[in-house]
């Protein structure tokens, strides 16, 4: 992957997005750190659907998605028992 400073990348933005269709993601850095990166469509498509479970999976899964406790219910009354 190529490292474009962010002015580069700013000032060329059509030669970053050029790189970015013929060679593969593109690293953008500010102040050296790496910040962002540019990827091509069909690899953004590919990673979303990859990391989008199934319905399957996320039924099957020990994951809850909320964090809380059902409400308790109150003890079922019995009738007495009818003598005959």
């Amino acid at each position: 992957m190529t490292t474009w400073p962010v002015q580069d990348a700013k000032a060329r933005f059509s030669e970053l997005l050029d790189a970015c269709v013929s060679k593969g993601p593109q690293i953008v850095t500010r102040r050296g750190a790496e910040t962002a990166v540019l990827v091509p469509i069909s690899e953004w498509k590919r990673m979303r659907e990859a990391a989008r479970p199934s319905l399957k999976a996320l039924l099957l899964s020990d994951f809850s998605r909320a964090d809380f406790a059902p409400p308790k219910r109150p003890r079922a009354r019995r009738r007495p028992h009818a003598a005959l």
